[in-house]
């Protein structure tokens, strides 16, 4: 340990520029995008190990350091973002979750036992036609050939899953 506090003593300029990297790189994670200040602060570290010329264990150790910063900087600008002051800022977007009962008031609810054909092949999506509504379908994992009479078995978001249509043998 002695050998780092030495390090650290002759190299204060040095340890200074690797201080203001990590100024840069922690700025860089409150900022949208990988950026100016990113790239400076990384270009900054790395040139600040190369003056430092550190033994392999003196580097080990100053990089376990930085690192260890670093991951309470980004948990700290991740806490944040979450629930700190950065949640309440404009940066963050907040209002793009969709409401709980949207899934249920879903317009495409409706085709749910509908019976329509396949307008297209579906391997497994394609298209289908409902009632003259041509629509994105997907087969639940099989193929479907063309022409063919499906019926829609469950809709999610915006997949409207479907299933053929089978002949009943008698």
């Amino acid at each position: 340990m002695n050998s780092l506090g030495s390090l650290v003593a002759g190299n204060i300029p040095v340890l200074i520029m690797m201080l203001v990297g990590v100024g840069l790189l922690v700025f860089e994670m409150y900022v949208p995008g990988f950026g100016v200040p990113g790239i400076s602060g990384i270009a900054l570290l790395v040139l600040g190990f190369i003056l430092l010329g550190p033994t392999l264990a003196q580097g080990l150790l100053l990089f376990a350091i930085l690192a260890a910063i670093l991951c309470v900087a980004l948990s700290i600008c991740l806490f944040t973002a979450s629930r700190g002051r950065l949640s309440k800022s404009k940066l963050v977007l907040n209002d793009v979750a969709v409401a709980a009962d949207a899934a249920e008031n879903n317009d495409l609810n409706y085709f749910i036992g509908k019976e329509g054909v396949t307008h297209t092949a579906l391997r497994p999506a394609g298209i289908g036609e409902f009632d003259g509504v041509k629509l994105n379908v997907v087969s639940d994992g099989e193929f479907i050939a063309q022409g063919k009479a499906i019926r829609v078995q469950s809709v999610e978001g915006n997949r409207i899953v479907v299933a053929e249509l089978r002949e009943k043998k008698d």
